[in-house]
């Protein structure tokens, strides 16, 4: 485990970069808001971090309470990473730099990667309420836990119950809504995004 570096200034963003500040850190946060998840799972979702980097970011982040590991019972018997409740508390600060940083996506490059799941947080943003909701896109499905107070803020994948409401748009209006060019409710009206089942977080997106 490498030793922790400091800006030694006596200033709390300052300290709190100390621990959230190298690169990586924070997406990693963004990947294990979805739940506990194994390594394999985040070099799969974290395209171009090396083994080793990703290895040492995870020992530096369970060092300094962001993270845990643990095994799972059988038959899984794997390690698994999962956020403390301090690391959860990051997640108003990742929709933060994700609102300060629309402008920057601009056009995608032919470089760049892309998860379904990474437009999770853009969405949970413009969300209000509690309930779930899987949203269908074209280059995969997610769910989101609106409103939750512990645990999963969002999953891969279809929703693992009924949700209150299905959300399907195409890949124009998803990087749209992602830029910050459009907000859900506007995109809701105009027919760019279909909502569908009977729950109150379904019923108010059919009535903005």
């Amino acid at each position: 485990m490498s030793p922790r570096r400091s800006y030694d200034q006596y200033c709390s963003a300052a300290r709190a970069l100390d621990v959230v500040g190298d690169r990586w850190t924070l997406l990693i946060v963004r990947e294990l808001l979805a739940g506990p998840r194994r390594y394999t799972d985040l070099h799969a979702d974290l395209p171009g971090v090396s083994t080793d980097v990703l290895a040492s970011r995870l020992k530096d982040m369970e060092r300094d309470g962001v993270t845990n590991r643990r095994r799972l019972p059988p038959p899984g018997a794997a390690y698994v990473y999962e956020l403390t409740r301090r690391g959860r508390e990051l997640l108003p600060v990742l929709q933060a730099l994700g609102t300060w940083g629309e402008p920057e996506l601009g056009e995608r490059r032919p470089t760049d990667a892309v998860r379904a799941h990474w437009l999770a947080l853009p969405l949970l943003r413009a969300l209000e309420g509690e309930g779930l909701v899987e949203v269908r896109l074209e280059e995969g499905d997610f769910h989101l836990h609106v409103g939750a107070e512990d645990g999963p803020v969002y999953g891969d994948g279809p929703a693992p119950r009924e949700p209150d409401a299905r959300l399907l748009l195409d890949t124009e209006t998803c990087t749209a809504l992602a830029q910050g060019e459009l907000g859900l409710p506007d995109a809701v009206r105009a027919g760019r995004v279909t909502v569908t089942g009977d729950g109150a977080l379904a019923k108010e997106l059919r009535e903005v």
